[in-house]
C-alpha cells in the first residue's frame, strides 16, 4: 500500500480510496516538485489508480520525462504537492524546490538531473551542485552501459525479488534512493543477464530514466 507524509498530520498516510486519484500540483512548482508529482503519478499508476495530475506548472518538461499536467484540478484534488511548504486544507506532499549551481555543469543529460533529483528524500531539502549533477550523469551511463550488455544475453523471466524490494521502497513514501540502490545491488548481483535486464525494464517505467536508450547503438 502505498503511503506518503502528509504535511497536515506530520505522519506517513495511505491515499485516499477510489478507482481515480486526482492529483495536483500547486502554483509556483519548479523542477523537483514536478518530478516528484510524476512519480507519485507513476507508483500511484502502478498500483492499479488511474492518475490524474493536474496544475498550472510554466515551460515544457517532458526533456526530464515529466507529462504535462490538465489544467485546473485544484478543487476536488485528492492530493496535492507543493514546492514552497505551503500548509493546506487536504492531504498535501512537501518537496522543497532545489536549490544549486546544477545549471553550470554544462550540457547535461536531462534525465541525469532527474536521477539527481530522485537520488534523495523529497521532503528534504537539496543542493544539487554541479558536481553532484555530473555525478549522477556518470552513474546514468554506468547503468545504461550495463544494461546494453544485459540485452545481449538470453532472455529470463524478471528477478521478482529485486522488482518487489524496489516497489516496496517506492512504496513507502516514495523512498526513490533505496529503490536506486537495489538497481547498483543487482548490477552486481549473480543473477542472469536478461533477467537482470526485464528486471530493469519493469522498475524504470517508475523511475523514468529510460535506462534502455543505450541498446543497440554499439
Amino acid at each position: 500500500m502505498l503511503r506518503l507524509h502528509d504535511r497536515r498530520t506530520g505522519r506517513p498516510e495511505g491515499l485516499p480510496g477510489g478507482r481515480v486519484l486526482r492529483l495536483h500540483v500547486l502554483d509556483g512548482a519548479g523542477l523537483r516538485t514536478l518530478v516528484v508529482a510524476d512519480l507519485l503519478r507513476r507508483v500511484a499508476s502502478r498500483a492499479g489508480r488511474h492518475v490524474l495530475a493536474t496544475g498550472a506548472a510554466r515551460g515544457d518538461w517532458t526533456a526530464y520525462n515529466v507529462q504535462p499536467l490538465e489544467p485546473g484540478g485544484w478543487a476536488d484534488a485528492d492530493v496535492r504537492v507543493s514546492g514552497d511548504g505551503s500548509v493546506v486544507d487536504g492531504f498535501c506532499v512537501s518537496a522543497p524546490a532545489e536549490t544549486g549551481d546544477w545549471r553550470s555543469a554544462g550540457d547535461l543529460d536531462p534525465l541525469a538531473v532527474r536521477l539527481a533529483l530522485l537520488d534523495a528524500p523529497y521532503g528534504e531539502p537539496l543542493e544539487l551542485s554541479a558536481a553532484r549533477a555530473r555525478a549522477a550523469g556518470a552513474r546514468l551511463d554506468g547503468w545504461r552501459d550495463a544494461v546494453a550488455g544485459w540485452a545481449r544475453g538470453a532472455g529470463r523471466p524478471l528477478d521478482r525479488a529485486y522488482a518487489a524490494k524496489a516497489e516496496a521502497a517506492l512504496a513507502a513514501d516514495l523512498d526513490a534512493p533505496s529503490a536506486l540502490a537495489v538497481l547498483d545491488e543487482m548490477a552486481g548481483a549473480d543473477i542472469a543477464p536478461g533477467a537482470k535486464l526485464e528486471t530493469v525494464v519493469h522498475l524504470d517505467l517508475l523511475l523514468g530514466l529510460d535506462l534502455v536508450s543505450a541498446i543497440g547503438r554499439a
